[in-house]
């Protein structure tokens, strides 16, 4: 098995980021209570995938700009969908932190990431 480092070097570490916090994600939802598992659980889910496919978009395509705003909206929905559950008591204080500090690592990783793209595009003088 590779370790993340490795793969960070070969994807990027917003990328690589993305994936381990998924990698965390599935089973920490599958502890939801059933009758939000279905609902708040797969929309976060679903939101954090949409995240990791954007980024991997951004990845391996030459305009990256859409890939990484939406990404970053992706990210932004996260957080409002993780307080919710963590207000509704589906997510303890500890988890409720790791994916705050996760998803705000990802989202500073994002933002450095298109300030970089922003600047490599600019016409130089």
């Amino acid at each position: 098995m590779s370790k993340p480092a490795d793969n960070a070097r070969a994807t990027g570490p917003a990328l690589e980021r993305a994936f381990q916090f998924l990698v965390w994600l599935v089973p920490t939802v599958d502890k939801f209570p059933r009758s939000q598992k279905f609902l708040l659980g797969d929309r976060i889910q679903a939101t954090s995938l949409d995240v990791l496919e954007r980024l991997i978009e951004a990845t391996y395509t030459k305009t990256r700009a859409r890939a990484l705003h939406d990404a970053n909206l992706a990210i932004e929905k996260l957080r409002f969908l993780f307080r919710l559950a963590h207000e509704l008591r589906y997510l303890d204080g500890r988890r409720y932190e790791f994916a705050a500090r996760s998803l705000d690592e990802v989202g500073r990783l994002v933002g450095g990431w298109i300030k970089s793209d922003r600047e490599h595009a600019r016409p130089r003088d």
